[in-house]
């Protein structure tokens, strides 16, 4: 179930949610209007439990019912009716006192640090030292390639900020990559893929992806930038010679050490935070 959760935790919690009704009512059977009674008194729980609401907290959908089916949780036995199964009823207890403490876990290795960025003292704290700064974006840039796009976008967003120039996310990170992945005011796009670029083949296919998502005229006139994990020097020149800029997770970080003011080291932070809530925060009121 977690490893089939991009943005948002579901299955997990609308198991964690028919424990606790069964818990506390021993019902077993289950509408789908009771699944999402469930479900969304567990999403409320969860965020008190973890103090935030990022990665939990989708909106819910009656498909769900069919798809714990599938995990086992439940059995279907009439259009939008349910039965909570006997392994899950067997072990109800013990899951629903594990559960919310495995999910947080989940979202502390998946996300890191970003949840505690809503706190403006926390973002002051670690914005205060260069050292702190650079240690933690280097950190949780690699987590995953969520954490790459967003911490990308928001070092870049700043930067750019200092020649008046604008930039915007087009994309979520669970999306599939196709296209513009940032835009800006002035004309040039950016794609961003965690991927290390070591062969001729594999610059090759990235060329061949870019000439797909994007127009003649705009790789013609250098307007396309991609963003990748790592290339060596002659695959860099390689795109060069095609009219296509690339900037490394390196070219990244050393933007990165470079804000020298705190203000724009928390406002990194503060961008950080808002562009992962934007796609992990909760859906349910």
């Amino acid at each position: 179930m977690l490893k089939n959760s991009q943005t948002k935790l579901i299955a997990p919690i609308v198991t964690l949610g028919l424990l606790e009704a069964y818990s506390s009512s021993g019902r077993t059977e289950f509408t789908d209007a009771d699944i999402r009674s469930s479900y969304e008194a567990a999403v409320k729980a969860m965020r008190k439990f973890l103090g935030h609401d990022v990665h939990i907290g989708a909106r819910y959908y009656d498909a769900y019912g069919s798809r714990m089916s599938r995990y086992g949780v439940l059995e279907q036995t009439a259009h939008l009716r349910y039965r909570l199964c006997d392994a899950y009823r067997k072990q109800a207890k013990s899951l629903v006192a594990w559960l919310p403490s495995r999910l947080r876990e989940h979202i502390d290795d998946r996300l890191g640090i970003v949840p505690l960025l809503h706190d403006s003292v926390t973002r002051t704290k670690l914005s205060e030292s260069m050292e702190q700064f650079s240690a933690l974006i280097r950190e949780q840039i690699e987590r995953s390639p969520s954490n790459f796009e967003i911490f990308t976008f928001a070092i870049i967003k700043v930067h750019l900020e200092k020649f008046a120039c604008k930039i915007y996310r087009d994309t979520r990170t669970a999306a599939r990559d196709h296209g513009v992945d940032i835009s800006t005011n002035f004309g040039v796009v950016y794609q961003i893929k965690k991927l290390k670029i070591s062969t001729e083949a594999q610059v090759e296919q990235l060329y061949a992806e870019l000439k797909v998502n994007f127009d003649r005229e705009r790789i013609h006139d250098g307007s396309v930038i991609v963003v990748i994990d790592d290339i060596t020097k002659e695959y860099k020149q390689y795109l060069i010679n095609m009219k296509v800029q690339s900037i490394s997770k390196d070219d990244v970080l050393k933007l990165a050490v470079n804000f020298a003011e705190a203000e724009d080291r928390q406002k990194i932070l503060r961008i950080i935070y808002e562009e992962f809530r934007r796609e992990y925060s909760s859906r349910v009121d």
